[in-house]
């Protein structure tokens, strides 16, 4: 059965799979959300047997159905390829009583890796199917892992460009090196005066811009989007957790049909979301455990009913989570507001507007498989240490995130269905933050000299990633208010 997509914040005609992908975000500011969730049509035994690139296509030729099966297949055999540094893609891991989901063997050593390195072939292969003949111009705000994902996914792709923008003091050392020192000609890194939220919602005003994009069309340029708000991001992040269930029940570790809980470090909340998408194809998940940092936002959303940003605003040692505004979670709004996109429109306009909106009774009841938790720098320097002096096993400040309050979850609830716990990101690319919580010691080394020192203490080899960026030379070094975002746009497409 075709699936087609919706705006969650008007009742414009439904698009193709492909149409969506294209345009990013819709032109009303809305998010493009399918008409229904597909089931999974194959058994999870089945599934146990099956590669990574096949569960892949298992999973997304239900929700990408104006794509053919050598379209899919072709998107998937190239970005599913020798640039991860394992056969498994994503491998499980288990220690002290879980099982992490190390999503961080991609050429950028996190998460976003997993969607964004076929992102760029699902882009091209719908630009094809819809006879564009534009250059797509790919903008893009950042916490941090999500700009050098996109920029290796997209620098060199024929066709494209893309502008990356990033708070200049908000992201890891290592995170501004693997974005700034990013070659290719189509390329752009922009770090901007202002926090993760300042980026995100100056990209989204550019997007809503009609008459720049008038003027784009006269040059030969359209916009999309490679951050969460395109759906051809969110559909492949799902894989990973039906990958994960089936490696859980090839090993034998769960029966089939056994439930199991999943906890998920989350900023913009795009990767439990999901895992939610996964739940209502039918994988069976009991728990959606959202884990957060000290920007508690949505552990506060859960708890409460309340959406409010208004707050300070926190630098954290996991980055990628320091985000107030929740772009995703504007798609589970819109499905427990029963898809209705007058009343999403009303609450997002008061997101906009007041900073905050709360949910009612009715769709709060909708929410009851979502734990909120959160863990404060403590806490999460203190996961590190105990999974590494209790394990041997070294994890990100991320991962460590959600470690802790799954923790927490376990002491409040006493509910200890197995669990999958998604790492987020590699060590390597905290190693400050990681080697400081192992060791005091190591403060005031440099982070390629914690790099080696990590090696060493942990037993595995550096990844390709840090190797490469031990020599490799700053080209971007723009920075720009963010009322100034649109002219370095301008500026960069010759406009």
């Amino acid at each position: 059965m075709e699936v087609l997509y919706n705006s969650t914040r008007s009742q414009e005609q439904a698009v193709k799979a492909s149409e969506a992908i294209l345009k990013g975000l819709s032109e009303d500011g809305g998010l493009f959300v399918p008409d229904h969730i597909p089931a999974l049509d194959i058994s999870f035994g089945a599934l146990a047997d099956m590669s990574y690139q096949e569960t892949a296509y298992e999973v997304m030729k239900l929700f990408l159905t104006d794509f053919s099966e050598d379209e899919l297949k072709d998107c998937i055999d190239r970005a599913y390829d020798a640039k991860f540094d394992t056969e498994g893609i994503a491998p499980l891991r288990e220690a002290d009583g879980a099982f992490y989901l190390e999503l961080f063997h991609g050429p950028t050593i996190a998460f976003k890796d997993m969607a964004l390195s076929i992102l760029p072939h699902l882009l091209i292969t719908s630009a094809r199917k819809n006879h564009i003949k534009n250059e797509i111009v790919i903008l893009t705000a950042t916490s941090g892992d999500t700009g050098k994902a996109a920029l290796a996914g997209f620098a060199g792709v024929e066709g494209t460009r893309i502008i990356v923008f990033y708070p200049k003091n908000g992201v890891s050392p290592i995170q501004e090196k693997q974005m700034v020192t990013q070659k290719g000609e189509n390329t752009l890194v922009v770090g901007i005066h202002g926090n993760f939220d300042d980026a995100q919602t100056g990209v989204k005003r550019i997007f809503s811009d009609k008459a720049l994009a008038e003027e784009m069309e006269k040059k030969g340029y359209q916009f999309s989007s490679a951050n969460s708000i395109n759906i051809g991001r969110l559909v492949p992040q799902i894989c990973y957790y039906v990958y994960a269930y089936a490696r859980l029940l090839k090993a034998g570790k769960i029966a089939e049909g056994e439930r199991i809980n999943a906890v998920v470090p989350t900023g913009n909340f795009g990767n439990i979301l999901a895992a939610f998408y996964a739940k209502n194809m039918g994988l069976p998940i009991g728990r959606l455990i959202c884990a957060s940092n000290e920007n508690k936002v949505l552990y506060d959303f859960f708890r409460t009913g309340v959406y409010d940003r208004n707050r300070e605003f926190v630098l954290t040692s996991s980055p990628s989570m320091d985000i107030l505004i929740s772009s995703n979670l504007e798609r589970l709004i819109y499905r427990i507001a029963g898809n209705d996109s007058n009343e999403n429109k009303e609450l997002m306009d008061a997101l906009n507007g007041r900073g905050r909106y709360e949910i009612t009774e009715a769709m709060k009841k909708q929410l009851s498989e979502f734990y909120g938790g959160y863990a404060d720098e403590k806490e999460t320097s203190e996961a590190i240490s105990k999974m590494y002096g209790d394990c041997g096993y070294v994890i990100d400040p991320h991962t460590a995130v959600a470690s802790a309050v799954y923790r927490k979850y376990e002491q409040q609830t006493g509910d200890h269905t197995k669990t999958v716990i998604v790492s987020t990101a590699s060590p390597f690319k905290f190693t400050r933050s990681v080697m400081e919580a192992i060791d005091p010691k190591y403060e005031g080394m440099d982070d390629f000299a914690l790099a080696d020192e990590l090696c060493r203490i942990a037993c595995i080899k550096e990844p390709k990633a840090i190797e490469e960026l031990r020599t490799a030379p700053v080209i971007h070094d723009r920075q720009c208010q963010v009322g100034e975002m649109k002219n370095v746009v301008r500026e960069f497409l010759g406009l």
